[in-house]
């Protein structure tokens, strides 16, 4: 097993993109990384992925504490294809999925084999999330995002509006049910004076 990595592979192993490796490193939080003339040397610890120093404020980070072991998926967003060519904009049309952990690209290289899956009668709603065809890539292949230097960056608006309706249910359930929870309660109907 390879003791140290370049920052791509090392992005890759932690499940961040290569920009923000470079602000940890540069903020001197990778254990043990260094500089070996222009490219960063990072070393591994024993579970197989860089050591990260914490921040001392704010949300606890986001990457991978252990070596990966889940697939990577790769979905195609159509309605974002379409939106931008009707909008003339430039929002990332390809989701990633790692485990729980969802992003957004304009591009991809998969440095690896991979497989293209088509099921259009059994959508795969456990990993895919419903999808009918997706790329499925096994877990010891690295998958580079790339983004495009004048795009619109964050999740596309179809993401948004998927996110703002389930929001929406959400809220409606929880307000039906503290309803029935307030028409349960029997009213009080001998009052003591």
């Amino acid at each position: 097993m390879t003791t140290k990595v370049y920052t791509t592979e090392a992005a890759f192993l932690l499940n961040i993109s290569t920009g923000r490796l470079r602000i940890l490193l540069k903020q001197g939080r990778v254990v043990g990384a260094y500089k070996e003339e222009r490219l960063w040397m990072i070393p591994l610890n024993s579970r197989g992925v860089p050591e990260i120093i914490p921040g001392r404020r704010g949300p606890e980070g986001t990457w991978n504490k252990a070596e990966r072991t889940g697939n990577t998926f790769v979905h195609v967003l159509r309605k974002t294809i379409d939106q931008n060519r009707d909008n003339k904009t430039s929002y990332p049309a390809i989701a990633v999925k790692v485990g729980d952990k969802k992003d957004y690209c304009h591009a991809l290289k998969i440095k690896g084999p991979c497989q293209i899956v088509y099921q259009p009668h059994q959508p795969n709603r456990s990993q895919a999330g419903g999808a009918r065809l997706w790329i499925e890539v096994e877990s010891q292949h690295q998958v580079e995002r790339i983004y495009f230097s004048n795009g619109d960056y964050g999740p596309p608006p179809e993401v948004k509006e998927q996110r703002e309706k389930s929001k929406r249910k959400r809220k409606e359930k929880e307000q039906k049910s503290s309803e029935e929870k307030c028409s349960r309660k029997l009213p009080k109907s001998k009052v003591r004076h």
